[in-house]
C-alpha cells in the first residue's frame, strides 16, 4: 500500500494545499496500462487499486493511493514501487503547489 498525502512544507516554505489537474483520459489510460505492465511483470499480483485526486488536496489528505495484493508480500512492495513511480513519471496529472 502507498498512500502520498501533502505536506506541510515545500522547500523550506509552509504550503497551504495541493492543487492537482490532469487530462483525465489519457490519464486513466496510462494508468490502465500501469496495471496491465504490473500483471506482466508479476503474475502472482491478484488485485491492483489506482486512485489520485484531482482538485485541491488540503494537508495531510491522500493525493494518491496505490494498493496491491498477492500471495506474497515481495510483489506486492515491488509492485507498488513501479506503479507509484510509474505514475509519477508517465501519468498526466499536474500539481500546483500553494504557499502561503
Amino acid at each position: 500500500l502507498c498512500l502520498g498525502t501533502t505536506r506541510n512544507n515545500f522547500e523550506g516554505k509552509k504550503v497551504i494545499h495541493l492543487e492537482y489537474e490532469a487530462y483525465t483520459s489519457m490519464a486513466e489510460t496510462e494508468i490502465k496500462k500501469i496495471c496491465r505492465d504490473v500483471r506482466q511483470k508479476w503474475p502472482s499480483i491478484k488485485h491492483i487499486a489506482v486512485h489520485h485526486r484531482l482538485g485541491v488536496v488540503p494537508i495531510t489528505e491522500a493525493s494518491v493511493i496505490i494498493a496491491v495484493s498477492s500471495p506474497h508480500r515481495a510483489e506486492s512492495l515491488e509492485a507498488v514501487m513501479y506503479c507509484i513511480n510509474t505514475l509519477k513519471a508517465s501519468v498526466p496529472i499536474w500539481k500546483k503547489v500553494c504557499l502561503e
